[in-house]
């Protein structure tokens, strides 16, 4: 088992790193949004259609939107150091309170695609390395690489023609059902219903490489050493590619599931949109049409937060399924 030292080692890693990695993606992001013409006030007063110069001023005044780039970065790092995101121009609340509202759903949408997908494309993967080279193998391969090459939204589209508006199985949008009010048990599975079908579309893309990522690992840990060992000592096969071969194999998929959150995140705003799924996607969506940056750089700089976390979540997963990971940093 992984030792306190190393656990206190790897967070301590993460924060020194994360530091950095955060500022730069603010000012980064903060400096690429901000040359894209237009402000959150251009916006409305378009939508209103009776806005004069005078209140088109008074209210960049109000929110500071007059002020020269660099002293509204040096504002909003300000605010940063006080847990401040800003306040929105468009929804006129503060932007904590909005991705308090939509992150549950996204972090619901996120965990679930991506359990979906390291299960589904585990065994997957397991099934064709077992059966390597044989017809089941091949049928499998044809079946991932389709998942791998077809968007995720047009699996989600074609999903609510299958299983909402032609077998009315499952609900085409939404996460839950505003016509009646639900509590305890109907309220959770009336949830889960609503949430089947985004996260089966978010996760068919990232199953697809990790049954192919399983695959390869497996198939060639098949001819290493411990492997030819383990089965010298008489224990059953499935105990020997479960406790031994899949152990090993899972190091580079846990890598690269790590690396995937960023592309899992770009891909809730695509599947949060097709599926009308509130969540910090489609109001990153909302803030890029109505030029609300505050908005934006709160749902980015959020995001990156939450791949740094699970970024380091996987080290710790790296040190337990590989006890040399330790022994290395010792």
């Amino acid at each position: 088992m992984m030792s306190l030292r190393r656990t206190a080692q790897v967070a301590r890693h993460a924060v020194l790193d994360a530091l950095p990695t955060v500022v730069g993606i603010v000012v980064l992001n903060f400096l690429l949004l901000h040359l894209v013409p237009g402000d959150a006030v251009d916006v409305l007063a378009g939508q209103s259609g009776s806005a004069t110069a005078a209140t088109m001023d008074a209210m960049r005044a109000q929110f500071g939107l007059d002020r020269d780039l660099w002293s509204q970065l040096l504002s909003y790092f300000v605010h940063l150091a006080h847990f401040d995101l800003g306040q929105s121009v468009r929804f006129g609340m503060p932007v904590s309170r909005l991705l308090l509202e939509r992150i549950g759903n996204t972090l619901i949408l996120m965990v679930t695609a991506q359990v979906l997908a390291l299960i589904l494309g585990i065994l997957l993967g397991w099934i064709m390395a077992t059966f390597a080279g044989r017809w089941l193998d091949r049928a499998l391969s044809v079946l991932v690489l389709i998942f791998y090459s077809t968007p995720g939204f047009w699996i989600g589209l074609m999903a609510i023609v299958l299983f909402s508006v032609e077998l009315g199985w499952l609900p085409n949008g939404g996460t839950g059902t505003l016509s009646v009010r639900l509590e305890g048990l109907p309220w959770l599975l009336d949830r889960a219903r609503h949430l089947v079908l985004p996260a089966l579309a978010l996760a068919s893309f990232f199953m697809a490489i990790y049954a192919r990522l399983t695959r390869a690992a497996l198939v060639e840990v098949q001819y290493q050493d411990f492997m030819r060992t383990a089965h010298a000592k008489g224990l059953h096969p499935l105990v020997v590619q479960l406790r031994h071969g899949l152990r090993n194999a899972l190091l580079p998929v846990t890598t690269v599931a790590g690396i995937q959150l960023g592309n899992l995140l770009g891909g809730a705003v695509v599947v949060e949109t097709v599926f009308n799924w509130s969540g910090m996607g489609q109001l990153a969506l909302e803030a890029v049409q109505g030029r609300d940056f505050n908005v934006l750089l709160g749902v980015l700089l959020i995001s990156s937060i939450l791949v740094i976390v699970a970024n380091a979540a996987i080290d710790l997963l790296h040190a337990w399924l590989d006890p040399r990971t330790e022994r290395a940093d010792a």
